[in-house]
């Protein structure tokens, strides 16, 4: 009896530390599994259908993982498996096979090339393309002012230009380029596509848009170096440039000015001549509507370009009230202390 009881005692001694070290393994098995699952804070999943990625949170993974588990096999919390008595959490599951070979990454490739090809297309187009401007074939003015000098005449209208233009060119050789008269000419030349739009503009006192006076200017200069061969290379540009982007283009396109020659006249004395002239010029802006039209578009846009040059020291500036036999002489005295023998 004392053998049987000792064998006894030894055999429930032997099964509670095979208790223990079981659920000392398991505890520690079940530990493990929680680190590898909470290890990222969010898994991805590849829709195999729509080849979408979604994230799914550690706590929503682990209820799927226990609901596709057979009943005996789900994982329940601490106190539930203390209460069950089944301590023994199921294997991790194996992660999924070839879940990147999913996502198909070849429709990337082809949006890519395509995208390239056309971008190197677009760029030889724009190399054969030819320019549209001058500028943009890097060429330099049609004149160099070492060989032609060009002075702008500005005043209001009325202050007496031409009166002085033809005494310079009398005297001086210079070539007197009217922009207006160009202009006119222009509008009256047969088959001109310009004619209605020069009419217009001049009839409301506007300014001509500047690509067509540019033109007009350099093909006569063009025409008269011509004809001359080289004798005549003094000009006198008249009315031009009337606003800043004028100057700008035709110095950038045709030549650099010398100077402006500036002729100052007070408003109401400009439109006292204006309508005196135009009792006999026939000209359809000597009107008093248009000569106050075209005195306001001259202070706006034209007196700029003469401040502009001031800056630079590039005025000639005389006062148009007196007779013009006293500002002709004013002038040549300035224009001799400036050009000298360029005079």
């Amino acid at each position: 009896m004392a053998a049987t009881a000792s064998g006894r005692h030894a055999w429930r001694q032997l099964m509670r530390d095979t208790s223990r070290r079981s659920v000392s393994t398991n505890g520690s098995n079940f530990l493990r599994y929680q680190q590898q699952l909470y290890r990222s804070p969010f898994s991805r999943q590849v829709s195999s259908s729509s080849g979408r990625v979604a994230l799914r949170s550690p706590s929503s993974l682990l209820r799927q993982q226990q609901q596709q588990q057979p009943l005996g096999q789900r994982l329940y919390s601490s106190e539930s498996s203390q209460g069950s008595g089944n301590t023994t959490p199921p294997p991790p599951p194996p992660p999924p096979k070839n879940s990147r070979s999913q996502v198909k990454f070849w429709p990337f490739v082809v949006v890519i090339a395509l995208g390239s090809g056309g971008y190197m297309l677009l760029v030889n187009n724009r190399k054969e393309m030819p320019p549209t401007d001058k500028n943009a074939q890097g060429a330099t003015p049609a004149f160099s002012p070492s060989e032609v000098t060009v002075l702008f005449v500005l005043g209001g209208p009325g202050a007496g230009k031409g009166t002085q233009c033809a005494r310079l060119v009398n005297d001086y050789h210079f070539k007197h380029l009217s922009a207006g008269d160009l202009l006119r000419a222009e509008q009256n030349r047969p088959g001109s596509q310009y004619g209605q739009l020069i009419k217009d503009y001049i009839k409301d006192g506007l300014i001509v848009p500047m690509e067509v006076t540019v033109a007009l200017l350099e093909n006569a200069m063009r025409d008269t170096i011509t004809e001359s061969k080289g004798a005549t290379n003094k000009f006198l540009i008249d009315g031009f440039p009337r606003k800043m982007d004028q100057a700008l283009k035709f110095e950038e396109i045709v030549c650099p000015a010398k100077l402006v020659l500036f002729y100052d006249c007070p408003e109401a004395e400009m439109e006292r001549r204006l309508l005196e002239r135009g009792k006999t010029s026939g000209r359809a802006d000597d009107n008093a509507e248009s000569i106050r039209k075209r005195f306001r578009t001259f202070v706006e846009t034209s007196m700029p370009v003469v401040d502009h040059y001031e800056k630079e020291n590039r005025v000639v500036k005389v006062d148009a009230t007196a007779t013009p036999d006293k500002v002709y002489a004013t002038t040549q005295e300035k224009l001799k202390n400036v050009l000298g023998d360029k005079l």
